[in-house]
């Protein structure tokens, strides 16, 4: 054969494979989201104009920056400052519009019904997959499996948040707490009133609570599984504000190796816990007395009882759970009782009301969990923290196929977004009053105060509601019982106002109170 015609075919099978890499490009980039973006405006939707490759990421990232620069005044909207990109294309565009993660449509919904629809029907509407892989290295387990999967992992896990079962992880909650409180007296010891930054207290007591629950162990034991697991939060962060390039978590980046060096470390330390008490089990010890424990023994009845391992979780399973313990557990908890100080050091008058309720149940004896029950003062006033301060201030979802919402169909391949933020704050649900702290709209409980609308969601709804919304309760409830006993508590000075989203919602700069011993 003429080597020429043999160099001729092989050019041509690369010039071949270049057209077409280069067209599946192009369609990826501009041909796709301009067809998607027609679709969603043929049916009304209004939103921003599809910008080749980047979408609204630039925009998006330069306006979370500067809204994260400096802090805001008491009485002023949070809602900008948290979600200032998505404020302004709400403000403009209507309650449901659209905007670009790249060249990826987000749908964002606020519309009750449709909030409704989307976390009833889990199977049409499901996590969100795309994004960088990396970001699932934080945790998975629950909250990211689908289908036949999450319905194994729901029924094996279920048991340990069983109310009976919480009952008996009321002592841990209270060491926990009251190791916290006693370190604040000590800071007292020789003043009555001192200054104190809370927040960093309540995030170590809210993961000793969780090293005790989850795995029988102390907040020291499990610091290094807190400290990896906050520094990977916060480098995912950082991760999901930029455009995501197929195959990039794969460069050897110092952000990409660190992700990963920090993901092996977490599960390593996971694994040792697990190990050991596995073996524990082998030689009959009773382990099923915290979290950790249930969900071993409720993983090994549905493997006996099926006769087949496929039926249970397995180790890897078992150590993504454990993960997913550790960080929404933690977040969640400090979270609320940090956001319920700051609230309650600006409105005196509902401290003074929660403190009277708790005397009047438990004196001077020690609180339970039954107690914890009657607290209906505090347990509004929760309400309207969760409402003000919501933890995820919004729930992304995939569109997989094409799928009805509401009077839309929206393409596959769609991102969807329930912003709870923004249904917790909007006025035509909840009044001109709706950025104003009143728990006592929750006075007849959270169907009453939404008219019975789909409006209220701090920690989900439909099937996939958050599993663990008790043990974050009674938690935060034992907390804040221990901390208006010993202390009353005001706004510092020195406090800035400055919430943000690191996964969750938290205080930026911290919450600087000022503490009265009584």
């Amino acid at each position: 054969m003429d080597p020429r015609l043999s160099l001729f075919g092989i050019c041509g099978g690369v010039a071949v494979v270049v057209v077409v890499y280069v067209w599946r490009f192009f369609n990826w980039v501009w041909l796709k989201p301009k067809k998607m973006e027609k679709c969603l405006r043929d049916q009304g939707l209004k939103g921003t104009s599809y910008k080749f490759l980047y979408g609204d990421v630039k925009e998006m990232v330069k306006m979370i920056t500067e809204s994260y620069l400096k802090p805001i005044n008491l009485n002023d909207d949070i809602v900008p400052r948290v979600l200032s990109f998505i404020h302004r294309v709400v403000t403009i565009h209507g309650k449901n519009c659209f905007t670009w993660a790249g060249p990826i449509p987000v749908v964002h919904i606020t519309d009750p019904p449709m909030i409704k629809e989307i976390l009833g029907n889990y199977e049409e509407f499901q996590k969100q997959r795309g994004g960088n892989p990396l970001g699932r290295l934080l945790a998975k387990g629950l909250v990211d499996v689908e289908g036949d999967q999450w319905v194994k992992h729901r029924k094996i896990i279920k048991p340990a948040f069983h109310v009976e079962k919480l009952k008996h992880m009321g002592p841990a909650f209270y060491v926990s707490c009251e190791e916290m409180v006693n370190k604040w007296e000590e800071t007292l010891r020789e003043e009555n009133s001192c200054e104190m930054d809370v927040w960093p207290h309540l995030q170590t007591m809210a993961a000793d609570v969780i090293s005790r629950t989850a795995f029988g162990s102390s907040y020291v034991e499990g610091r290094k599984i807190f400290e990896l697991q906050r520094e990977q939060a916060e480098r995912i962060i950082v991760a999901s504000r930029s455009i995501y390039i197929p195959g990039s978590q794969f460069l050897p980046t110092k952000s990409n190796k660190r992700i990963k060096t920090i993901a092996r470390e977490v599960k390593g330390l996971v694994k040792d816990i697990i190990d050991k008490r596995v073996a524990g089990m082998k030689e009959g010890k009773n382990i099923n007395d915290d979290l950790l424990g249930i969900l071993l023994d409720s993983n090994y009845k549905e493997i006996k009882q099926h006769g087949n391992k496929k039926f249970g979780l397995s180790i890897d399973d078992i150590i993504e759970e454990c993960k997913l313990f550790y960080f929404a557990g933690q977040e969640t908890t400090a979270n609320l009782v940090v956001w319920t100080m700051i609230l309650l050091s600006q409105h005196i008058n509902w401290q003074n009301h929660a403190r009277d309720e708790v005397l009047k149940v438990f004196g001077d004896r020690k609180p339970d969990i039954d107690g914890l029950s009657q607290l209906k003062t505090i347990n509004m006033i929760f309400l309207e923290v969760l409402r003000l301060y919501p933890p995820v201030v919004a729930m992304p979802r995939m569109i997989h196929k094409e799928t009805k919402l509401g009077n839309m169909t929206l393409p596959a391949g769609a991102f969807i977004v329930s912003h709870t933020m923004l249904s917790h704050h909007d006025p035509d649900i909840w009044g001109d009053d709706v950025k104003e702290f009143k728990p006592e709209r929750f006075s007849e409980g959270v169907s009453k105060a939404t008219k019975g609308q789909t409006a209220f969601i701090p920690f989900g709804g439909g099937p996939r509601v958050c599993i663990g919304q008790n043990f974050a309760m009674l938690e935060a409830k034992m907390t804040l019982v221990m901390i208006l006993r010993r202390f009353s508590f005001e706004l510092s000075p020195s406090y800035s106002h400055a919430p943000y989203t690191i996964i969750t919602l938290q205080p930026q700069f911290g919450a600087h109170l000022v503490l009265h011993k009584l």
